[in-house]
């Protein structure tokens, strides 16, 4: 392990000089990689469809090729499940990662080529593991054993070829160099497990006795797994079990409404929380300073950026931005430009920019996951922060919710419906409501006027749900583990009213 670590800690070094230049120089950067893009695809069906050899820059590009979703790809997409290629990418694509997201219950499948695995994903775990080496020099981590929380995945054949449908997460693990498993565990046939609660069961007594020094995974799932092997140890807390944890690894979802669970279970001022953006259609960001929750936006990864102000997306035509004439404050619907095919794609989330020098974000929430049914603007951010704010005041801890809205019946106004289910509950409800809606208010203009008197928004409704309301839910819907989120909110009652229904 001695000189596994010794090889890392010279490859994280190295790779942090290059992160530098890109921050040094990202339009130069975002330009070579828009040319290269452009350029590779020129002869694949999409390329030829719109002409890419004959287009020599932005405004043409913008002009020419329309913003897609995943319903206006969806055809080409489940051709290249059947075998067939060159349409969106020129090299072949065989592995799909599996998005469930978080506005749907239709699975989405998103072509993950070789350039975009090695140049993105595994890219961003390296550099994730840099910045974490450059900002804490003396980590003993590598010593020690990873412990990766990670989807599963299906194999099928087609023409004599295996394809991978599954979690981003368990498409990673499984092409994984070989010699990452020294350092990772538990083991590849595990780690991969479909059934999640047999899975659970496995990997806690797989990696108890294990040296594990870091966690990576959704806060949610990785809380299921800390907890259950808490319950196998009879131990108090994890570092009783693991001393030399040092760093978890999150995504996914707002860390916010899981840190104080996080530091009930590792209390240790010592451990370390860093956060990054890795989705299924690319890897976005890392948080790079440990004093500050904003991400690093990665611009060397194979990936061309644009951005639309949120408040702009119901005008037609609609018009996206590069990154060079982004603006700190707006909210902005992402969309990108891949080595995996996919062209000016509006991946669904929302961000804003905390700095343009160099370039970091953070996240704010989807483009169909806000409340916004009677002119509040309620946006998952919002939400996030809101509850922080009363679940510390309150000295509560919140395990999960999800909210929607109440709508005018007879002379009774409207509200907001939240199911909240806490792993510790506030002394008092209703300060807790107090609390929360005020800091909603302080923290959303929109909502606090609604909110003025009543007049439209009264009061939120806050439903206590009993403990594993959200798992059970969860796997009734077939969403457990990978990189399945609970819906924070919703602009129709559809989750909601489900929920309560099932645990009449």
């Amino acid at each position: 392990m001695a000189l596994i670590n010794s090889v890392v800690s010279w490859l994280m070094k190295k790779r942090y000089h290059q992160i530098e230049l890109f921050m040094k120089y990202p339009h130069e950067v975002q330009g070579e990689w828009f040319k290269k893009l452009i350029n590779t695809a020129k002869d694949t069906e999409w390329g030829k469809k719109y002409d890419y050899q004959s287009i020599n820059t932005y405004e043409e590009y913008r002009n020419r090729v329309p913003l897609n979703d995943y319903d206006s790809i969806k055809g080409d997409i489940e051709l290249l499940m059947k075998g067939k290629q060159n349409i969106l990418w020129p090299t072949d694509i065989r592995l799909f990662a599996k998005s469930a997201g978080t506005t749907s219950d239709k699975s989405k499948f998103i072509p993950v080529s070789q350039e975009s695995m090695e140049e993105c994903h595994f890219k961003g775990g390296k550099d994730m593991l840099s910045l974490y080496y450059t900002n804490y020099p003396d980590t003993s981590m590598f010593d020690g054993r990873g412990l990766a929380m990670g989807g599963s995945h299906r194999i099928s054949e087609i023409n004599n070829e295996e394809y991978y449908v599954g979690d981003l997460s368990a498409l990673i693990i499984q092409k994984l160099p070989y010699w990452v498993e020294f350092i990772r565990v538990p083991k590849l046939k595990l780690a991969l497990m479909g059934e999640w609660e047999e899975k659970i069961e496995k990997m806690s007594h797989a990696t108890i006795p294990r040296n594990v020094t870091s966690l990576s995974g959704v806060p949610s799932w990785t809380l299921l797994l800390l907890n259950r092997v808490l319950e196998i140890t009879g131990k108090d807390n994890i570092l009783e079990v693991w001393p030399n944890l040092e760093v978890f690894f999150h995504g996914g979802v707002t860390f916010g409404p899981y840190r104080q669970q996080f530091e009930k279970l590792i209390p240790s001022v010592k451990m370390k929380y860093m956060d990054n953006y890795n989705a299924s259609e690319g890897f976005f960001g890392i948080q790079e300073r440990e004093d500050v929750e904003d991400l690093l936006l990665m611009l060397d990864y194979g990936i061309f950026y644009e951005f639309i102000p949120v408040s702009e997306l119901s005008k037609d035509p609609v018009k996206a931005i590069p990154l060079a004439e982004v603006q700190t404050g707006v909210n902005y619907a992402m969309v990108i430009t891949t080595n995996a095919g996919l062209w000016r794609y509006m991946i669904g989330d929302t961000v804003k920019f905390t700095s343009t020098d160099p370039f970091r974000i953070k996240i704010t929430g989807r483009t169909k996951s806000f409340i916004n049914a009677f002119g509040e603007e309620l946006i998952v951010d919002n939400a996030d922060k809101a509850l922080e704010i009363a679940t510390t005041k309150c000295k509560a801890v919140i395990s999960d919710y999800t909210a929607a809205p109440v709508y005018f019946a007879g002379k009774e106004n409207a509200a907001h419906e939240w199911l909240i289910e806490f792993s510790k509950e506030p002394e008092n409800l209703e300060f807790f409501i107090e609390t929360f809606d005020n800091a909603l208010k302080s923290l959303n203009s929109d909502y606090e006027a609604k909110r003025y008197h009543d007049m439209i928004l009264r009061k939120p409704i806050v439903r206590k749900m009993p403990q594993k309301t959200f798992y059970k839910w969860m796997k009734k819907r077939g969403k457990l583990g990978g990189q399945n989120k609970v819906p924070r909110l919703a602009n129709e009652r559809r989750y909601v009213d489900d929920i309560l229904k099932m645990i009449e």
